[in-house]
């Protein structure tokens, strides 16, 4: 038997390598939200040199530079944090912690995953809203009214606040811890914070109808089960003309990382709906003007659609 085996035939050893590879990636996009993507990379050369291996960076006339997928989001720390709550998970699914939804995760994967969702919200604010036909408009008015379905830490429903100074945003989350540390960030947060209402509420409970001009879903945070009730409830509470904006991720094209989406959604109680899975559903609902919308590279899909005809048959109402 040959005792020198190449580490390269250790499928495990490999494994281990990626980590570590996507901890240096964690680590420069950290570094980088606070200073620049170049000197991230210029200041740990070794660690560079790793992201390098893995096919992250090349080198350019001796200069490194990254692809695409490293360079998005590199000026801001969301895009660390939101790499970072995945790691801080998957730690714990090697130290054999049996998560069973989010009220399982730590304090600081909430946070982190806070941090990241404020990305998002600026992001509906300045570039969705004023895509979607008529919906500028509407949020432009004094009364408009926003829910954040799954608000979490807040981040987002401030970031919308923010960056809408007429709208006034609605939190909600099943999780209750979650909420408190909401109220605490937004106890500490600047302006548009005072118009932003936290409710501990789960979606299926939604009663209100013919009240927000724009709802956010997070399908992946949500169980199919929760989806499928919620969702004419959210059709309901729109008004007319209003729009659903739904997160979705989109179909994993590597078997490896359709596996781990599924492990992901069954561990932390939500599904791994794809968009095309999600306009399904929305046109059931009567949804109309669907749309699928590519964020970066790799990303969420965003599936839009608006409000359903009040009169179509197919629109179930709460009871």
């Amino acid at each position: 038997m040959n005792d020198d085996v190449e580490q390269n035939d250790d499928p495990l050893a490999v494994l281990e390598g990626q980590a570590w590879a996507f901890a240096a990636a964690v680590a420069t996009l950290r570094e980088a939200g606070t200073g620049s993507l170049e000197k991230a990379l210029a200041a740990d050369p070794a660690r560079t040199a790793v992201l390098e291996a893995a096919g992250v960076v090349r080198r350019e006339g001796g200069e490194a530079v990254a692809v695409p997928a490293l360079r998005v989001g590199a000026g801001s720390s969301n895009a660390a944090s939101a790499r970072l709550s995945s790691l801080r998970q998957a730690l714990a699914a090697a130290d054999g912690e049996a998560a069973t939804g989010w009220a399982a995760q730590s304090d600081d994967v909430l946070l982190d995953q806070g941090r990241a969702s404020a990305a998002t919200g600026h992001a509906l604010a300045t570039r969705l809203v004023p895509a979607l036909p008529g919906l500028a408009e509407r949020v432009a008015g004094a009364g408009s009214r926003v829910l954040d379905i799954g608000t979490g830490t807040g981040a987002l429903a401030l970031a919308l606040a923010q960056d809408l100074p007429h709208v006034r945003v609605t939190g909600i989350d099943s999780l209750e811890r979650a909420i408190r540390l909401a109220r605490r960030a937004l106890d500490a947060a600047g302006p548009g914070a005072d118009r932003v209402e936290l409710r501990h509420q789960n979606a299926v409970d939604l009663r209100e109808q013919d009240l927000y001009d724009l709802i956010w879903l997070p399908a992946p945070f949500l169980s199919p089960d929760t989806l499928r009730a919620c969702l004419p409830r959210v059709a309901a509470a729109l008004t007319e003309g209003g729009w659903l904006v739904a997160g979705t991720n989109p179909a994993p094209r590597e078997p490896l990382l359709a596996a781990v989406a599924d492990w992901n959604a069954a561990r932390n109680g939500g599904s791994a709906l794809t968009s095309h899975r999600m306009t399904e559903l929305l046109d059931d609902l009567g949804f109309q003007d669907l749309r699928q919308i590519p964020t970066v590279p790799g990303g969420p899909v965003l599936v839009a659609g608006r409000c359903p005809d009040r009169t179509a048959a197919r629109v179930v109402e709460p009871s």
